[in-house]
């Protein structure tokens, strides 16, 4: 029979932690003493079964994660600890159950450290073979990283995953939100899954957006967070779990060479399908095309952001009901682009983005003001421009607010479709891809040299640019 006993301390004290109650009030509830609770959870007395569907009837807990062992915990740290560095630490596999055991979070913390250890040796073998076999001579910037892996598959297909907007609209459907998406998430996620979602000020998540503890069943998300990207992060959660498979199925077809680049790859198909979730295709297509596109009504149409509702904009290509096909870029005030998407995958070829002459550098001297304007390129293409500021979380005292800027565009043979067309019968601003790519001459905005032209051909003059050529 003894073999039979149960002693679960550790996890009787993590579920109590989780709806912080004190050992009185959980001793009360069970009809136990304090002084006996105290003795359970540290292993000296074992659960008996009356206790066990008391806990089960009083705070609605699964009977199996009290009798199973530490499962995928122990697992894990048994292949952390398989790793030559540490093979010689453990005599046996005794002290890894009883830290799975007993503190879940600190075993997932070292199987979080040795995995990063893996990839980061992973990235310093690939920067070592790449100087070796360059003479040492290889710039930094010239590694590939998996986000930049990531990111050139994204920007390189167009911005439509057809198996995450019909799961998303479906989800929508079966949630009823009415206007209160954010209640109805809640109590979805609440019913189906018994996991709470609860703010936390600054002081207790500090440098994150959103946690989830497993262990309690509480999706922490952080106080600094505007309520439009609180909602995100709380349809993230959602979208992660009810659609969980087309956005696998959406993963797999990238083929991602590393698993730092799926898991970078799989986190934004899911900020794709919070999009579609917050936003329904078929909803938000009619409501763009009634407004014009005009990204401040659909904002507040639907309860977003402007920066959520420009992202939503560059999705609208459905086979047979597709809307104007936008792209966007965001920087920031440094001129480091930090995103690019579009319809019919990102225009680099045409469009290039890189022109310090476009008005999404301009946004920065007047935050928050929207700026539309028509643009040419050297080969003649047109393009209607709009840019505005947005800012992140919310900064401190002490901190410098985070503040980039969104560029959506499309071809100016589309501007009569936006409210924005009257600025595509202004003149165009001569633009191009890039400094380094372009050839217009007398340029005053012009950053670097051209890479196919001389310069300082004549002594006797000199252009309106230190880079100018003849």
């Amino acid at each position: 029979m003894a073999e039979n006993k149960i002693f679960a301390g550790p996890r009787v004290r993590r579920i109590r932690n989780g709806l912080q109650l004190t050992q009185t009030a959980m001793a009360e509830a069970l009809g136990i003493s304090p002084s006996y609770l105290n003795l359970i959870e540290r292993n000296q007395r074992p659960l008996t079964v009356q206790l066990l569907l008391k806990l089960a009837s009083v705070y609605r807990i699964d009977l199996e994660e009290l009798q199973g062992e530490a499962g995928s915990g122990l697992a894990e740290l048994r292949e952390v600890f398989a790793d030559p560095l540490l093979a010689g630490e453990l005599p046996g596999d005794q002290e890894l159950v009883e830290v799975a055991e007993a503190a879940p979070n600190v075993s997932g913390g070292i199987v979080k450290l040795h995995r990063a250890y893996r990839e980061q040796a992973a990235r310093l073998r690939d920067l070592a073979a790449l100087l070796a076999d360059q003479g040492h001579m290889a710039a930094l910037a010239d590694t590939r990283l998996p986000m930049d892996e990531v990111r050139e598959a994204f920007e390189a297909r167009p911005n439509h995953f057809g198996r995450i907007e019909e799961a998303a609209e479906a989800l929508h459907e079966s949630l009823s939100p009415g206007d209160d998406l954010s209640g109805s998430m809640k109590a979805w996620l609440r019913k189906e899954h018994g996991l709470a979602v609860r703010t936390l000020p600054v002081h207790v998540m500090p440098t994150l957006r959103r946690r989830f503890d497993r262990h309690s069943m509480r999706l922490f998300i952080s106080e600094r967070l505007s309520p439009f990207d609180q909602l995100r992060e709380i349809a993230i959660e959602v979208a992660s779990i009810a659609i969980h498979e087309a956005i696998a199925a959406e993963l797999e077809q990238f083929r991602f060479s590393t698993a730092e680049a799926r898991r970078i790859g799989r986190f934004e198909l899911a900020r794709y399908a919070a999009h579609a979730l917050m936003m329904p295709y078929a909803a938000f297509l009619a409501a763009a095309q009634r407004a014009k596109y005009d990204v401040g009504v659909l904002a507040a149409r639907f309860q977003v952001s402007f920066e959520q509702a420009a992202n939503r904009l560059t999705m609208l290509q459905r086979p047979g009901s597709g809307g104007v096909p936008f792209f966007l870029m965001e920087v920031d005030s440094a001129g480091n682009r930090l995103r690019r998407a579009g319809a019919q995958a990102f225009p680099h070829a045409r469009f290039g983005g890189a022109c310090p002459k476009l008005n999404v550098q301009a946004a920065f001297a007047v935050p928050g003001q929207l700026l539309a304007e028509r643009v040419q390129m050297p080969e003649g293409a047109e393009f209607l421009v709009i840019a505005r500021t947005v800012d992140g979380p919310q900064a401190g005292f002490h901190e410098r607010v985070r503040r980039t800027a969104i560029l959506i565009g499309c071809e100016a043979a589309f501007a009569n479709e936006t409210v924005y067309g009257a600025a595509a019968g202004l003149p165009a601003i001569a633009v191009g891809p890039a400094c380094r790519l372009c050839e217009r001459q007398g340029c005053l905005a012009r950053a670097e040299p051209p890479i196919t032209r001389p310069l300082g051909l004549d002594e006797m003059a000199t252009g309106l640019s230190v880079f100018d050529f003849q």
